[in-house]
């Protein structure tokens, strides 16, 4: 399954010069935070495909005009497609005035979620808007990643855990990095098409968590 993930600044080949073959095949949208309402809510109907979203530490006008026709993962499971997905987003909490947590508060989140994801059949692919602390993080508060991150990822093994936050003109930044687990850490920055490798997708009890799509 092609999957476009997006994060933190606005692609014109996604707006203003939508790019209908490189988009070709692309079954789902996923943003890892960061990026104006109005814009996810134009590449939802440009290209008519479900777009999910977690909150980044600057989306704190999500609560006045959340993304219409868009659907939110921000602390929740998902399925879709026989595909698990897990969405937490924020970053480092560093002031008041952003969508952010301390690293025990964000170990509260996800370990909830982890827990009724382990109960339910895994998770396939995790959506965080703050990256894995040492997985293509910064060493200044604003862009650590999360310690919590590393240890759910080691326990929950997802083909993939997705984020923003760190964007890759701050340096040199990898838009991939393998974790010692085997999941594939990407960063979305602009935008970027994963692959989602068709035989690790599988049908679980849709009861379970909600089924987008």
């Amino acid at each position: 399954m092609r999957i476009l993930v997006i994060s933190d600044v606005e692609e014109s080949w996604l707006t203003d010069h939508y790019d209908r073959e490189r988009m070709e095949g692309v079954e789902l949208i996923v943003s890892c935070g960061d990026l104006p309402a109005r814009y996810l809510e134009h590449i939802e109907t440009l290209a008519n495909v479900p777009l999910l979203y977690v909150w980044g530490n600057h989306d704190m006008s999500y609560a006045r005009h959340a993304p219409q026709g868009c659907i939110s993962i921000e602390g929740q499971l998902c399925d879709f497609h026989g595909i698990r997905i897990l969405g937490v987003g924020g970053s480092m909490k560093y002031n008041d005035r952003i969508f952010g947590f301390t690293e025990k508060q964000m170990r509260s989140r996800v370990g909830k979620l982890a827990l009724l994801a382990r109960a339910t059949g895994g998770v396939d692919l995790m959506v965080t808007h703050a990256p894995v602390r040492g997985y293509g993080d910064m060493d200044d508060l604003p862009h650590q990643g999360f310690e919590c991150f590393d240890y759910y990822v080691d326990k929950l093994k997802p083909a993939y855990l997705v984020h923003g936050h760190v964007h890759m003109n701050y340096g040199r930044v990898a838009r991939t990095i393998e974790h010692p687990c085997g999941t594939k850490v990407v960063n979305a920055f602009g935008g970027h098409i994963i692959e989602f490798p068709d035989e690790l997708i599988r049908e679980r009890e849709p009861f379970l968590v909600p089924t987008v799509g």
